[in-house]
């Protein structure tokens, strides 16, 4: 994959399955289980581990068509709704039994409809037009859509293996929800979104604003070891512009590179920096958790140093919409 065509690929997974993701539903899975398609991990393949079906393959793969009209797809309920700046479509493994093209199209359902009634919508929109692929290959298509959406349906022309399926996008709350009761105004779901980030050598910085809590070291963000005087950090843009109560700093599961100590620091809408926490040490493996002096001005970034380098699991920044 050119770096160029796969730029989007820096923004989070919306349909990951930490996230909440989930396929719902598929016309055909007889050799490879529909779900694998958002697994979190990198697609694994083991040669000569064969079952009841033949060859087991860690993706979606259908059978052969014959010659029987139509294609095979797939429906993914985005585990954080939102705007789709690209997605990848990866073949791993996949050489002899991957798709000759793929398409990709999308809704934006509120409520909650059962996975036979969005199959047979008839309203999904085109996302990426059908296009080829290649075997073996992460195949990136960028999509021109500021919509947000719900579900995607990856169509595979006529058949064949996808082992993941990556939708890079923003996250964008029900506009019918956001608001009511606390509000998380670095929560991924809620739409912030990391700007930058000085180091993302072990993992993405998109894992600190994840949902619910880590489950090992690698759910979080870990910077590789400094040699030099500087210190890591990353530019979060809030949900919206807010005024902050309370922030946690989460460091479990990293013990021996946790960070020494942290520091909070917001930037209003005209440019002005507002410090709200101080330089402060850290624990390891440890959840904190620091109330925030009330300002008075709202602050829609917030950029997070962490002394020197180190690992964070997650980033809470609690609060209300403000001006």
């Amino acid at each position: 994959m050119n770096e160029a065509d796969g730029h989007f690929t820096l923004l989070p997974d919306l349909a990951v399955r930490p996230l909440g993701g989930a396929v719902i539903w598929a016309n055909d899975e007889f050799f490879a289980e529909k779900e694998n398609l958002i697994n979190p991990g990198v697609p694994e393949y083991r040669p000569s581990t064969f079952g009841h079906k033949g060859q087991i393959y860690d993706g979606w793969e259908t059978r052969r068509r014959r010659g029987a009209p139509g294609d095979d797809s797939a429906i993914v309920r985005l585990g954080v709704p939102g705007v789709i700046r690209g997605v990848v479509v990866d073949t791993a493994w996949f050489r002899g039994n991957y798709p000759p093209a793929v398409s990709l199209s999308a809704l934006e359902i509120r409520g909650y409809l059962s996975a036979e009634t969005l199959a047979c919508r008839t309203d999904w929109v085109t996302l990426v037009d059908r296009a080829p692929v290649a075997g073996d290959t992460r195949n990136p298509f960028a999509v021109d859509s500021d919509k947000r959406w719900t579900h995607v349906r990856l169509t595979v022309h006529p058949d064949g293996g996808v082992a993941r399926l990556r939708v890079h996008g923003e996250g964008r709350p029900d506009p019918d929800l956001f608001g009511l009761g606390p509000l998380d105004l670095a929560a991924l779901e809620n739409g912030a979104l990391v700007l930058d980030c000085s180091n993302r050598f072990y993992s993405s910085p998109n894992q600190l604003l994840y949902p619910g809590s880590a489950r090992s070291m690698g759910d979080g963000w870990e910077t590789s070891r400094r040699r030099d005087d500087g210190n890591d950090w990353v530019r979060i843009r809030l949900a919206g512009p807010g005024l902050i109560r309370l922030a946690e700093i989460d460091t479990s599961y990293f013990l021996g590179n946790s960070p020494g100590a942290a520091r909070l620091t917001g930037r209003t809408n005209d440019g002005t920096e507002v410090e709200l926490l101080p330089r402060t040490e850290l624990l390891p493996d440890t959840r904190h958790r620091f109330p925030i002096t009330p300002m008075a001005a709202s602050v829609e970034e917030v950029r997070l140093d962490i002394y020197p380098d180190g690992g964070l699991a997650r980033l809470r920044l609690y609060g209300e919409l403000g001006a």
